[in-house]
């Protein structure tokens, strides 16, 4: 399962990719907007930092087939040919993703809520879909559900695509897809940093530390003892 990372900021980022197998970086307009940066100025420096085999997502923001289809092209130009465009699944989403398909370039099907949404952008040809987990739960549903059903009816139909789920609000949401064999997620900052945070940890890596300086001497280490 890929890891990506969810933001914007490169201060962020490269905290995430220091310590975590991190595997690329989504966003989306209101991520892009937080930064209060030109678009285009953002996303080349995160292009960079993370060179030209990760993949990067970017979300075309037009109404139309037709001018999704022009964002999409202006995209991939400017941030490279392992960009992948985010289309809405929506009816004009449905019909650019079709163009998009035909022309080449790689998408994902994004702001999706439920089941049938995924299937049909992954019928269409979409890369990844992507569920929004907790927005779902936070209108009465379940997210981690939806997320299962369209991983399965993708599998089911034997499409070439898969899921990478979004909008989490606790690890344990990001623990119950890994385990489900989805493709990908993609999680804030945050909420990486609390897949494997715990007090537990903390509290045995403290006491083995202290019981090496007990043995040993304060500071020492196996590279110097």
């Amino acid at each position: 399962m890929k890891l990506c990372i969810d933001h914007a900021d490169i201060s962020k980022i490269r905290h995430i990719y220091e310590f975590y197998p991190a595997d690329g970086v989504s966003t989306n307009p209101s991520i892009l907007a937080k930064t209060g940066r030109p678009p285009y100025e953002v996303l080349k420096e995160i292009r960079a930092f993370i060179g030209t085999d990760a993949e990067l997502f970017v979300q075309a923001v037009s109404g139309k087939a037709e001018t999704m289809a022009e964002e999409a092209h202006r995209i991939v130009r400017e941030l490279g040919d392992t960009t992948l465009v985010k289309i809405p699944c929506t009816p004009e989403g449905f019909k650019a993703m079709k163009q998009l398909k035909k022309e080449g370039i790689r998408f994902i099907g994004t702001a999706i809520y439920t089941a049938m949404q995924g299937y049909l952008a992954a019928k269409c040809g979409a890369e990844y879909v992507a569920p929004y987990i907790n927005r779902i739960d936070n209108m009465g549903f379940d997210g981690i559900q939806v997320a299962k059903d369209i991983h399965d009816a993708i599998k089911g139909s034997g499409l070439d695509s898969g899921l990478l789920a979004a909008s989490f609000k606790n690890s344990q949401q990001v623990l119950e897809l890994t385990k489900y064999g989805v493709k990908a997620v993609t999680a804030a900052p945050d909420i990486i940093e609390v897949l494997v945070k715990n007090a537990a940890i903390d509290a045995a890596i403290d006491q083995f530390t202290a019981d090496f300086y007990e043995l040993a001497g304060e500071g020492r280490t196996m590279a110097d003892c």
